[in-house]
């Protein structure tokens, strides 16, 4: 019997998460998520499927992010008529957070095709619409964790809750041999995994003896200081009370879902014990402000030590959820907090906080997650001096800080701690959802003492493993693949030419004088004129 696995995303890129298992049975999906970070990589979500969806029986989904649940709609609009299976806490967030992806990616698309119109360029259409999502979630089917249920033909799966995020699970997947006296293929996709300082949820599970391990590596090549809940409300203390003395904004980029509700409960017990100066803390995100109902409604399956509703209930927080709502913040002089998606700065109204508030000295921004390859957030972090939005200039005076601390996965120890817990493993370790660095972090982290060397494997986009062989085989898919490996990890020409925009800016500004200025035009004419 073959089965064979395929790296559809989530391939050196944090992003995309999606592996394509098949049998002589049947075809399943683990994950179908959204590629973000640089325009070449969010390309493949308007691209076609490197399947057919019709073909596929199931899917598997780890969690609600839309990093790996963002793509579901326009697979199910495409064709897709099977199950997607989740845990509840997952679904119910879907029901909220897919309909956002597709709102968001219509107004997205509105825009761009007011400024391509303006360019006499060609319009372009959503990936998905809020129509779409919201006919997706028919398709949805709650399981339990720690209960088998069946996936495809001699194909099983059980759901471990992995720590990351409400409703997240890692997934154990067992194939059944053709012959009865063989024993089953077993493998293992982690999904994301959560921390050891995890604000609310538990500690991730799962079990051991498995012949294949499909492994996250997003922090693979970091280790984070030992913390507790009560040193990281300490940090964000300090970082708050430091942004009240410039006595502007403090923009804090969430992601909408965990990393919100941990900062709310966090910043509201701190005003309320008086360690930090009180302030309108403002939920400026509708996803985020729903997200958050949910929570309330899971309540029960959260730690029980943190009062949940009574801190979502704070005179201190509010909710803005109408358009008109959230530009009425810009008008606030003086100290106060947004908290608003997108985590990355890719989309959503953080954008236009940013652009009300990067050019002033007397804002913050505070980034409290990861920042993938090629994103805004991740220009900001690297101390960039100006950036563009929608397509517009803007420098960068405001203070960006950077707290690791609210993270939702396991740092390069824990992981490794957390591959060694699932041991043996007889066949390989794939290394997924990483960039290059992270991932040979991580490589080299477990080679040292828990995998040897020769059964950790990175695959790249589109590569194909059989899975059935003593060692896992690659197969040649060279006539397959989407992008060359090198554009999935390299930053593209967008981002080169928004680089060398600003660069000639930068130089035309520090010139001496106008003949100066004139120089270095003519220069740049003649290199162009010389090119063609």
């Amino acid at each position: 019997m073959s089965v064979t696995v395929r790296f559809c995303g989530a391939a050196h890129t944090v992003t995309g998460s999606c592996y394509l298992l098949e049998t002589p049975s049947g075809r399943f999906l683990i994950d179908c998520g959204l590629f973000q970070g640089h325009k070449t990589l969010k390309e493949l979500n308007y691209g076609a499927f490197p399947f057919r969806p019709a073909d596929i029986d199931t899917v598997l989904l780890t969690h609600a992010h839309i990093d790996h649940s963002g793509l579901l709609p326009k697979l199910v609009r495409e064709g897709f008529r099977g199950k997607i299976l989740a845990t509840r806490g997952t679904i119910d967030l879907c029901s909220y957070m897919l309909p956002d992806a597709g709102s968001i990616q219509e107004s997205e698309v509105v825009a761009l095709n007011r400024r391509n119109s303006a360019r006499g360029k060609s319009e372009v259409s959503p990936i998905y619409t809020q129509a779409d999502a919201v006919a997706s979630l028919q398709s949805f089917q709650p399981v339990d964790y720690e209960t088998w249920v069946d996936v495809i033909g001699g194909v099983r799966a059980r759901y471990w809750n992995a720590g990351h995020l409400l409703g997240s699970a890692s997934i154990e997947i067992e194939f059944e041999r053709e012959s009865s006296a063989g024993q089953p293929l077993r493998l293992l996709a982690s999904g994301d995994i959560g921390p050891d300082a995890k604000l609310l949820e538990p500690d991730p599970k799962a079990p051991a003896r498995f012949d294949y391990v499909i492994s996250e590596s997003t922090y693979g090549d970091r280790i984070r200081a030992a913390t507790t809940p009560q040193q990281r409300r300490q940090h964000l203390a300090t970082e708050v009370r430091d942004a009240a003395a410039a006595k502007g904004a403090l923009l804090i980029p969430a992601f909408a879902v965990e990393r919100t509700q941990e900062l709310i409960v966090d910043l509201v017990d701190l005003m309320e014990r008086g360690e930090i100066p009180p302030a309108p803390l403002f939920l400026d995100s509708p996803l985020a402000i729903h997200a958050t109902e949910v929570f309330r409604k899971h309540a029960a399956s959260l730690d029980v030590d943190i009062d949940v509703n009574r801190l979502f209930n704070s005179s201190h927080l509010r909710f803005t959820e109408t358009v008109n709502e959230s530009k009425s913040i810009a008008k606030l002089t003086g100290f106060h907090i947004i908290i608003a998606a997108s985590g990355m700065c890719d989309a959503g109204r953080i954008r236009h906080h940013l652009k009300h508030w990067l050019w002033n000295s007397r804002g913050t921004v505070l980034l409290v997650g990861y920042q993938a390859h090629g994103t805004l957030g991740r220009f900001l972090q690297e101390g960039a001096k100006a950036v563009r939005i929608q397509g517009e200039e803007i420098r960068v005076a405001a203070r960006i800080r950077m707290m690791d601390e609210y993270s939702g996965h396991a740092d390069g120890s824990e992981i490794t701690r957390w591959i060694a817990a699932r041991r043996p493993i007889q066949r390989g370790v794939f290394l997924v959802h990483g960039e290059e660095q992270a991932i040979a972090g991580l490589a080299e982290r477990v080679a040292e003492r828990i995998v040897p060397a020769a059964k950790l494997f990175q695959p790249v986009l589109d590569d194909i493993y059989e899975l059935t062989t003593p060692a896992p085989t690659l197969l040649d898919v060279a006539h397959r693949r989407r992008l060359a490996p090198e554009a999935v990890t390299h930053l593209d020409w967008h981002n080169e030419m928004s680089r060398l925009v600003l660069d000639i800016s930068d130089q035309i500004e520090a010139a001496a004088d106008d003949r100066s200025r004139g120089v270095i035009i003519r220069r740049l004419r003649r290199a162009l004129a010389d090119r063609g």
